[in-house]
């Protein structure tokens, strides 16, 4: 049987970089990770160093992390469906990254498609399919996955029609795939406890050739509420049967399964701290067992 490919976000620090995110995945019992190669929340990002990126690869390589199971995270303000120097900079940008996904030796880059603001959607659909197709001219290297979204304010890509419509409208289309989010489709209004069914559109509308990753995500919100509020594994409206059931179905056996789920608030010292729930929580998922103390066993594991 086919080992499960499990894994979480982790961090990508200045001085260790690919190096350090390796280490800390494997401190999760995970064999699959993602990243960012700088903060989400900006474009900045330092320079990449070869020997921290080799590191990295060999000690993949030793704990048997295949490398297409590592997957990198596009910043969350790229928006390539805004128009003028607002996408040009978009474009620009990921042009950057897709360079910086492989110097680091990989192939998968996970981009948000966009919001369209104050254009129309239609408008702002036309305008990712723009970029991407500026993009993908010259890219032979990186898969751009575009995360399914749960459709906040004016997030485009909230069905799996309007990421086939962006799809189908990039002429080199071969290395654009999908990555989607359980949070988010179910925010979405996707009835992901009959994941069977949730499956079966997606590979008649996109095709499963297409899901290259999955972001593993409870929800705060019922289903079609538009809010997109992560949740820890089972602490959520979707439940731990319910995840449990996504992790290990068989038409997913291939493709890298991802944490997001929110960080653990642990007050130390009259002065709170955050820390990833990712350890126990992959734990909880390798037993098929959902853990009752899971927020309590991770303050007590950090303190």
């Amino acid at each position: 049987m086919k080992e499960l490919i499990i894994g979480s976000h982790v961090s990508f620090t200045k001085h260790e970089q690919l190096l350090g995110s390796v280490k800390e995945a494997l401190s999760y019992g995970a064999n699959a990770l993602m990243l960012y190669t700088g903060a989400p929340q900006n474009t900045a990002r330092s320079a990449l160093d070869k020997i921290k990126t080799r590191a990295g690869h060999e000690l993949m390589k030793k704990h048997n992390i295949d490398v297409n199971n590592v997957v990198v995270h596009a910043p969350y303000i790229v928006n390539l469906a805004s128009s003028g120097e607002k996408q040009d900079f978009a474009i620009r940008f990921l042009k950057e990254e897709i360079k910086r996904v492989h110097e680091l030796g990989l192939s998968k880059l996970v981009l948000h498609p966009g919001s369209h603001v104050k254009l129309t959607r239609e408008e702002g659909i036309q305008n990712i399919i723009r970029a991407l197709n500026i993009i993908m001219e010259d890219n032979d290297s990186v898969d751009i996955l575009l995360e399914t979204m749960a459709g906040k304010g004016t997030e485009i890509g909230i069905s799996f029609e309007e990421i086939k419509t962006i799809i189908d409208g990039v002429k080199k289309n071969e290395r654009i795939k999908v990555c989607l989010d359980t949070c988010h489709i179910n925010d979405a209004g996707y009835d992901v406890r009959d994941f069977d069914n949730v499956l079966n559109k997606f590979d008649k509308i996109i095709g499963l050739d297409r899901l290259s990753c999955v972001h593993i995500n409870d929800s705060m919100n019922e289903k079609g509420m538009k809010k997109d509020r992560h949740a820890n594994l089972g602490r959520g409206t979707l439940g731990f049967d319910t995840l449990i059931n996504i992790i290990y179905h068989p038409k997913l056996k291939d493709v890298p399964k991802l944490l997001e789920t929110p960080y653990v608030t642990i007050d130390d010292n009259s002065k709170e701290r955050i820390y990833p729930p990712y350890k126990h929580e992959i734990e909880m998922i390798k037993k098929k067992k959902d853990n009752p103390n899971l927020i309590e066993d991770i303050r007590k594991y950090y303190k």
